[in-house]
């Protein structure tokens, strides 16, 4: 779809995208605030308040039409009230206030509501002691407070917002009862099969499960669970999970306006992304925390090892040829030089059982996931055989531990699953 085509829109929508109110910097202000949404597109708010009440609202975007409908709402709603009020004006607001949009359209108001919220949170954040502040400004923002006084940015500094992201992301994790991530050393060896029929598999039981997807420039989980169409809404707290079943997932992928787009960011801009994940989704209670990170050692599976106090431990995923092994038992020293407990290999690919016959044939080599667990000292779970139908049940957006649990194939995985779930007290680093 054009970004600028108007096919869809409400007459409110269109007539507030075609001539947006409140548009522009404000000349002198108390507040502001920028966020680039993961869709690409960044929206900027300033504020003037008065005893507590919000004077002047204005906006820019470098977003096309849904951004403009959605900003110039969110201005207008704000203007006029209190900050307590304004702070609570949402993605549902502005989404009913506008008569609606494209459903491929509406993270536009969910970016508007993010930014207006952090550019009230950092107009608290200058006016009153940062032991007396609400919940740390949401990570993806980046907030400077002005007047005519000059520059506020940074009088509270970045170690306290840094450490007020980890007491946010502290308290909405303490109520997630074990936290396990799934890693690979390279890409291409099963690991997101691994997460998503781990999560499955614990949710079958009727334990309440959340699955986190922080491959953000690969995001697969949304398609191998058939929630390409999902959308993220927000919630009186935060960003609500995607549920499915006993199941609440999050992925980049219900941000993105369409499957092809392709997320170009560097590290911290990464990062921050993270921390949106961990800090403003309301997961509630939960019994385990899947993560299912991006191969490698880089800056996705370092931010949620770092963010993350008390992980339980880590899978590691490998197939059974030497070069997989070799990048794998990257992974391996990663985690210990973290300190973050390995609770066993699994190996991935490990021969192919002939439906007719019954034998196996070790295709990709074998052996290389138990010896790597032996040579580095770990538990070695198992080894689940190629088998054409995993990939069905991904393509198809199915669990295959779920919609395949009679073939033998799940019965092997689902064995894996009970050693994992059965390490309650993994071994030291």
């Amino acid at each position: 779809m054009d970004c600028n085509d108007l096919a869809g829109f409400s007459a409110v929508a269109r007539d507030h995208a075609e001539n947006p109110r409140n548009f522009g910097m404000l000349g002198v202000f108390d507040s502001h605030a920028r966020i680039t949404g993961p869709c690409g597109d960044t929206m900027e708010f300033w504020l003037t308040v008065r005893s507590g009440q919000l004077e002047q609202v204005s906006f820019v975007t470098d977003g096309c039409s849904p951004s403009r409908a959605a900003g110039s709402m969110a201005t207008t709603l704000a203007r006029g009230k209190r900050i307590a009020e304004v702070m609570k004006i949402g993605q549902r607001d502005i989404l009913d206030a506008l008569g609606g949009l494209p459903a491929e359209s509406e993270h536009c108001p969910l970016l508007a509501a993010n930014t207006l919220k952090a550019a009230c949170e950092n107009y608290l954040g200058v006016q009153i002691p940062a032991e007396s502040r609400s919940p740390a400004p949401r990570p993806v923002s980046e907030n400077t407070g002005n007047s005519s006084k000059g520059d506020r940015k940074g009088t509270t500094g970045e170690g306290n917002d840094q450490e007020q992201i980890r007491r946010l992301i502290r308290s909405r994790l303490d109520c997630i009862r074990r936290k396990v991530v799934v890693l690979s050393g390279k890409g291409g060896v099963g690991k997101s099969t691994m997460a998503v029929n781990l999560a499955a598999s614990l949710a079958m039981t009727g334990r309440r499960v959340g699955l986190l997807d922080v491959d953000l420039h690969g995001p697969s989980i949304p398609t191998m669970l058939g929630l390409e169409k999902a959308l993220i809404q927000e919630g009186e707290e935060g960003l609500l999970p995607v549920v499915l079943d006993n199941m609440r997932v999050m992925s980049i992928g219900f941000l993105l306006a369409s499957q092809d787009d392709a997320v170009i960011w560097r590290g911290p801009r990464k990062m921050k992304v993270i921390q949106q994940f961990l800090s403003d989704v309301e997961w509630g209670d939960l019994d385990y925390l899947i993560i299912d990170s991006p191969p490698g050692t880089g800056d996705e599976p370092l931010s949620v090892c770092q963010l993350i106090e008390g992980l339980d431990g880590a899978v590691i995923v490998t197939t059974p040829q030497k070069v997989a092994a070799i990048d794998v038992r990257k992974s391996v020293t990663f985690c210990r030089q973290l300190q973050l407990p390995v609770l066993g290999v699994v190996e991935n690919m490990g021969g192919f059982v002939c439906p007719n016959c019954g034998a196996t044939a070790p295709i990709l080599s074998a052996g290389g996931g138990r010896q790597l667990a032996e040579d580095m000292q770990l538990n070695f779970l198992g080894s689940i055989p190629i088998d054409p139908e995993i990939a069905a049940a991904g393509d198809h957006g199915k669990a295959f531990i779920h919609h395949y649990a009679g073939t033998p194939t799940a019965k092997i995985m689902a064995n894996i699953i009970q050693r994992i779930v059965a390490l309650e007290n993994p071994p030291a680093p």
